[in-house]
């Protein structure tokens, strides 16, 4: 009988020692830190959305007929609100940066709002928030790439998969960020488009 229970009990210990050396908790490790990582992240996208329905109302008060415009904003923001995985919430995020990049192309169009004091401090918050989240962004990428290089290293991509860890993905800029956005200024009404 004692027999029997060894033949069971050693093969369990076996595999505990194997996966306790094998890096499985290196590599939860990583894991955690991505999602840390990707909560920081939507901190700071909520806290440009925070701020985002003020610098809108700030602008309307000066171009009441860039409805579309604030539209677009409107729309992507409500995108990232209702985004549910991590890729539908980065989309999101860059739809947003897109839409964000048209309503602060339309101060320019006008003086009068470039020189209003709450304008100026919903930009300058704006543009804070903005660094922040591409720190962010950057960090995020800095645990995935470390998370990824240990994953895909040998041993443990012999059994990561195995073991239900698969690659992460980056925070990418989308491929239109790459392209310069073509601005007129011919006049009220007009907007930024993408070339």
């Amino acid at each position: 009988m004692e027999a029997t229970t060894a033949r069971r009990v050693l093969p369990a210990i076996l595999g505990a020692i194997l996966l306790s050396g094998c890096g499985y908790n290196q590599l939860v490790s990583l894991q955690q830190n991505i999602q840390g990582a990707w909560a920081q992240v939507q901190n700071q996208l909520q806290r440009r959305n925070d701020l985002i329905p003020n610098l809108v109302n700030t602008v309307k008060g000066y171009a009441t007929h860039e409805q579309a415009v604030f539209e677009a904003v409107a729309n992507a923001r409500s995108r990232l609100l209702a985004a549910g995985t991590r890729d539908e919430q980065i989309e999101a995020a860059q739809g947003l940066n897109s839409a964000l990049g048209r309503l602060l192309a339309i101060a320019e169009q006008y003086p009068q709002l470039k020189a209003n004091e709450q304008f100026n401090r919903l930009s300058d918050e704006l543009a804070g928030t903005e660094n922040r989240i591409a720190v962010e962004r950057m960090r995020f990428n800095d645990a995935v790439r470390a998370y990824n290089t240990y994953r895909n290293s040998i041993p443990t991509v012999l059994y990561a998969s195995w073991l239900g860890f698969k690659e992460e993905k980056f925070f990418e800029a989308p491929p239109g960020a790459q392209q310069v956005p073509k601005v007129d200024f011919g006049g009220p009404g007009t907007t930024v488009a993408p070339r």
